[in-house]
């Protein structure tokens, strides 16, 4: 039986070779290189091999000199390996063999993939297994000729190690590099076609939001190329940034000549880069009109004085901010400021995907027994500090961190405590340890930050690790680190990536990030799996999924959690009800916290929304002001929800979120502060979200608001928030009274602006046609009859499986049935990634009507368009569907129901395929 191997989203050769190695009597490995960066990922199996004394061979080579010494290092300290290498003058050595013993037989794996990181994820590899009897020819032909070279190697001694690493590092000295234009990546593609099109649009304002690392400057940079300012203003908090950021703009832009504006310098230049604390007791030292494009950095403190006087004096043709955290600052939206004029948001996920930042290596590893949770409220910080300054753990700490190792020439690493008592006290435990250690929280002046960030980037100081609690989350950067230490129990995924992220910043001599966090017995530690799925899952499901997975989905990620953290997770994930009110008050309440324990508004979630979504909270109550009053202690909040018109008016719009359609949301925005809007005026405030504006869209959004598709319930349900005279759009009286209220105004304007920033994250600017679908997407039936312009009552447009307009037909699969459902009898299911099986309405016959225009449908140019969910429900919530796109019939039989196969025009992913058809 042979089996190809290929590296993708979900399975990947390494993957595999785990799985073998974990399962068979012994091993032997014949590769040409292996680098540490490949050896780390397999340090756990290897280290099992050892316990249950399975002994290994190992033959390598140092041609071309891709061995690294580190590794073979790291290979000798295994008592079960057996370790050599081939070296022949003018001989080369190629070869990629994996051969595992079981009782009966052998595996091998035989192809492209070296032991290297990117061999075992995300190169284009080939591999084949195997499986062969021990009497079989082809295997003792393997065994053969393997023991032919293993007899003409020799085994690796200090001596040798000694003399290869001193030649290694003098290689490493000079290599020839060819000074390549730089091109924008994909990311920033995107981007600078978003700021075309917004300039295109009259706009003068955009915000670039991107992950730290992932080539914000350079972006501001590529753009700057493109439309040639003739003067251009860069703002920055920090003047060593300033510095770098003035190099990349020369290393991009050789037109206009770059100068400093600082304390120290004031040059004369085309390009002015200055620091705010300069600029803002200087900026008269320009003319208001001096500066035709101007960029902040850092923007989220755009709304702080010092910005805001300089800001509030020039007036650039363009301004663009860019920042990693657009979060409200001081009671004021960055949106705002910005008029939701979003030029990119890249996430960790993207930034991963498109190798802009440094992949890193995730090890999950089960805490000391005696760290036990159970008792312990995990808010007490003193408590839970006592529990972990013991020095057994202290030890297990320094054990692992020397077994996993680490990336480069010195260990940089960044310990995340849970005190400022358990920094101090790690801190001096690891020096006693001989592990040149210093503790930093923010009583330490920056001067004291900066000496001891600068001693720890410096490969020849002696600093190794640096223990924190309350800084490094975000805002500092510290490109060399490669190492992260999470001491303390994940309380928030969201804290958990910020402090993930202080090691991601590309770098020269760091391959990989090592990341170790101890996982304990805490009744929350399902929340590291929630960090790394980030938005990534369609439901909880997919969490269990991908820890089974080892998450294979993530590019240039390694995720590793031994048996018993993935268990203990696995059994949470089953346990909690994700929409339980106890749930989503944790979940709320820690996110408060994050926030410096103001009252969130839903702006607030936007930057967060991989981890934590409003959403649940207004499904909950019907609307988000309703949840606050449930969970918070506030007189006003109670006082809002006293108004039964402004709550009608309120769950209105928060119904329904998140939006699909941009329509509704922009118009109403635009009647918060005008008092009508005509079909004129509505196709120009629309301009600047869709590069296409439809008339006949625009009328139907119209109607919509008008509630001319609205059912009696829905009408006695919801506040009427506009009247249609004249074919013009004009505020209600009741909308007009609640807008008075200065209060009522924010939260609805703060629920129109989360609405469509939102919408242009997941839709951009991107015309999907009619009806309006994109693909993967999700949606309810509800959503369908807006997005085709269904001109009836919309309540109409749901209930069974099977709803059509015109020549549309839109077909609902649930995939898992509830036990004793009427859809039981309903054959639905996947046969491939791009054919499934589908039972018709029971009314449906071959010979006429909807049910022949279904199994005929090209020939009748019917479009079937396919919604897809696993279940109907889960955690007592009904599930959404997500959008495959268009399928054809290919076979049918029967009547009343016809069984159908149908054959999606666009194949699933793996990845997709594994979510819709595996069981967890």
């Amino acid at each position: 039986m042979n089996q190809l191997i290929v590296n993708n989203s979900s399975s990947n050769f390494y993957n595999h070779l785990v799985s073998l190695l974990d399962t068979c009597d012994s091993f032997v490995f014949n590769v040409a290189f292996i680098n540490y960066s490949g050896l780390q990922l397999l340090l756990d199996s290897l280290k099992k091999c050892e316990e249950k004394g399975i002994k290994g061979k190992i033959l390598t080579s140092t041609y071309l000199n891709f061995t690294e010494a580190k590794a073979l290092e790291k290979l000798l300290e295994f008592e079960n390996i057996e370790l050599k290498v081939f070296e022949k003058e003018n001989i080369g050595f190629h070869l990629k063999a994996y051969i595992f013993e079981y009782k009966d037989v052998y595996k091998t794996l035989l192809g492209s993939s070296n032991i290297t990181a990117s061999a075992f994820k995300t190169n284009i590899e080939w591999n084949i297994k195997t499986i062969s009897k021990k009497s079989e020819e082809f295997l003792t032909s393997i065994l053969q000729e393997f023991s032919s070279l293993w007899e003409n190697s020799f085994y690796v001694s200090t001596k040798f190690l000694e003399e290869y690493k001193k030649f290694q590092l003098k290689q490493k000295i000079e290599h020839f590099t060819f000074k390549k234009e730089i091109k924008a990546n994909l990311m920033q593609e995107q981007a600078l076609e978003k700021l075309a099109f917004l300039r295109a649009n009259k706009e003068k304002k955009a915000l670039a939001i991107a992950a730290t690392g992932s080539g914000k400057t350079y972006l501001a940079a590529l753009d700057v190329k493109n439309t040639k300012p003739k003067r251009l203003l860069f703002i920055v908090h920090r003047e060593n940034i300033l510095i770098k950021a003035k190099q990349t703009f020369e290393t991009i832009i050789k037109d206009f000549s770059c100068g400093l504006f600082t304390g120290n310098k004031k040059e004369k230049a085309e390009y002015i880069f200055a620091t705010i604390q300069t600029l803002s007791s200087s900026f008269k030292e320009f003319r208001k009109e001096e500066f035709d494009y101007i960029i902040v950095d850092e923007a989220h403190h755009i709304t702080s004085p010092s910005y805001k006087k300089v800001l509030d004096y020039f007036t650039p043709k363009f301004l663009l901010g860019l920042t990693a955290t657009p979060n409200r600052m001081d009671g004021d939206s960055i949106y705002e400021v910005f008029e939701d004029n979003i030029a990119c948001d890249i996430r960790l996920n993207d930034a991963l995907e498109n190798s802009l930042i440094t992949p890193f290596h995730y090890f999950g590893i089960s805490d000391i027994k005696s760290i036990d949770y159970k008792d312990i409220d995990l808010k007490k910080t003193s408590e839970l500090a006592k529990l972990l300054m013991v020095n057994r753990r202290v030890d297990f700490i320094i054990e692992k961190m020397k077994f996993y190792g680490y990336s480069g020439v010195k260990r940089k690493a960044l310990g995340f405590c849970i005190s400022k008592e358990h920094a101090t006290f790690m801190a001096d435990e690891f020096r006693k340890k001989g592990i040149s250690s210093v503790c930093l929280t923010s009583e330490d002046s920056v001067l004291k930050r900066e000496e001891y960030i600068s001693k720890l980037e410096d490969d020849n100081d002696c600093l190794e690790v640096i223990f924190t609690v309350d800084i490094f989350n975000e805002g500092i950067d510290i490109p060399s680190i490669n190492t992260v230490l999470m001491l303390r129990p994940t309380n928030s995924p969201i804290v958990f990536v910020q402090q993930l992220g202080r090691g991601l910043r590309k770098t020269k001599n760091k391959e990989f990030l090592t990341l170790l966090d101890f996982i304990g017995n805490h009744n929350r530690a399902y929340l590291v799996a929630f960090a790394l799925v980030g938005n990534k899952m369609i439901d909880k499901e997919s969490i269990k999924l991908s820890l089974l997975n080892n998450f294979a989905s993530f590019s240039n990620a390694y995720i590793q959690m031994d048996e018993i953290s993935k268990q203990r997770i696995l059994e949470q994930i089953d346990k909690e009800n994700f929409n339980s009110i106890k749930y989503l008050k944790e979940q709320y309440f820690e996110f408060k916290s994050l926030l410096g324990n103001k009252t969130p508004l839903l702006e607030d979630y936007i930057n967060y929304d991989e981890f934590i979504s409003p959403l649940s909270f207004i499904w909950e109550s019907k609307s988000y002001v309703e949840f606050l009053k449930k969970v918070e202690k506030d007189n006003c909040i109670k006082t809002l929800c006293e108004d039964e018109t402004f709550l009608q008016a309120l769950r209105f719009l928060q119904s329904l979120l998140p939006i699909k359609r941009v329509y509704e949301f922009v118009l109403l925005k635009y009647l918060i502060e005008n008092k009508s809007c005509s079909k004129d005026k509505a196709f120009s405030v629309l301009s600047k979200y869709l590069e296409k504006v439809s008339e006949e869209t625009i009328e139907h959004s119209f109607l919509y608001l008008n509630q001319d598709f609205f059912d009696s319930a829905q009408k006695n349900r919801f506040l009427k928030l506009v009247e249609i005279k004249d074919n013009m759009l004009f505020k209600s009286e009741e909308f007009e009274k609640i807008l008075q209220d200065k209060k009522k105004k924010e939260i609805l304007l703060d629920t129109l602006n989360y609405a469509i920033i939102t919408y242009e994250k997941s839709f951009g600017t991107k015309d999907y046609g009619l009806p309006f679908l994109k693909l993967y997407e999700k949606y309810n039936m509800l959503n369908i009859a807006k997005l085709c312009n269904f001109d009836k009552i919309h309540s109409s447009f749901r209930g069974s499986g099977f709803l059509k307009f015109k020549d549309d037909f839109f077909l609902f699969i649930t995939l898992e049935k509830d036990k004793f459902s009427k859809a039981e009898k309903y054959h639905n299911a996947f046969l491939n990634n791009d054919t499934f099986t589908y039972s018709s309405k029971p009314s449906h016959t071959q010979e006429k009507g909807d049910g022949q225009r279904l199994i005929k449908n090209k020939e009748h140019k019917v479009r079937l368009h396919i919604f897809v969910r696993k279940y109907s429900h889960l955690d007592k919530k009904v599930q959404t569907f997500t959008y495959l796109g268009l399928a054809n019939t290919i076979k049918f039989s029967g009547n009343k129901p016809i069984d159908c196969e149908l054959k999606l025009e666009k194949a699933l992913s793996k990845e997709l395929f594994e979510e819709f058809t595996k069981i967890v």
